[in-house]
């Protein structure tokens, strides 16, 4: 069995935000692979379903970002995973845009949900796949580019990367990480186009000052997608949206 962990934060305000592509990853996994509506278990959303004769266990964390390792590691413990049978999926604003790179150790490179699975783990050794979400313009606060939505040309871009990253990930569920880093790291495998990240007034929505991102906190939805439910109409930490980075 194999356990694949999208990140992001939970709650209808985060959706379509870059953060939050691990999440979208997820969902385009679901969309290929097919089954049931997820269920919730660990403080996440699991959906398991099978890749021939391999089961995958897709988890959505609700905990927001900084805290996805209490519920990574209540999966891993659940399923009894050794952590090569891990993949966490998340965002990575020192790539460009679109650009994967597979991982089978190493730090968190400063991405607060990947460095947290980490510390709960006690090991840097969790395999990882990050997806480019390109880097902040000049003067920006890297809270407000993560938190904020995807520009018009990454959007109309979006559909190839999560395809390629779903690939990847099925790559990864069948042949081992090797050959997903053979595959998708090299120049061949990756996205080579790169928009490059939104500039200011460029339609860039939903991104204002730090503090009017964190303390607004996420509004109660259930629409049905993993990652949109609430938890008593709140985050599972109370809903203060201070952990969302």
């Amino acid at each position: 069995m194999r356990l694949v962990v999208g990140l992001g934060n939970p709650g209808q305000q985060y959706r379509g935000t870059r953060h939050n592509i691990g999440f979208d990853v997820l969902t385009r996994l679901r969309e290929l692979l097919g089954g049931e509506r997820p269920k919730s278990k660990f403080d996440a959303e699991l959906l398991e379903v099978r890749l021939g004769s391999e089961k995958i266990a897709l988890l959505w964390p609700l905990t927001y970002m900084n805290l996805s390792g209490r519920s990574v590691r209540a999966a891993v413990d659940f399923f009894g995973l050794p952590l090569p049978n891990l993949l966490v999926v998340c965002d990575d604003f020192s790539l460009p845009w679109g650009r994967l790179r597979v991982r089978e150790s190493g730090s968190s490179g400063g991405q607060k949900g990947l460095q947290n699975i980490c510390q709960v783990l006690g090991s840097e050794s969790v395999p990882r796949l990050r997806v480019g979400i390109g880097s902040p313009p000049e003067g920006w606060d890297p809270a407000d580019y993560v938190l904020g939505k995807f520009a018009a040309a990454e959007q109309a871009e979006m559909g190839q990367v999560l395809d390629q990253a779903a690939k990847t990930v099925l790559c990864w569920a069948e042949s081992g990480i090797r050959e997903a880093m053979n595959r998708f790291n090299s120049p061949g495998g990756e996205r080579t186009k790169n928009s490059g990240p939104g500039k200011q007034g460029s339609g860039e929505k939903g991104i204002g000052r730090r503090g009017d991102i964190r303390g607004a906190g996420p509004k109660s939805s259930d629409s049905g997608e993993p990652g949109s439910r609430r938890k008593n109409g709140r985050g599972l930490d109370g809903g203060s949206g201070e952990l969302a980075d």
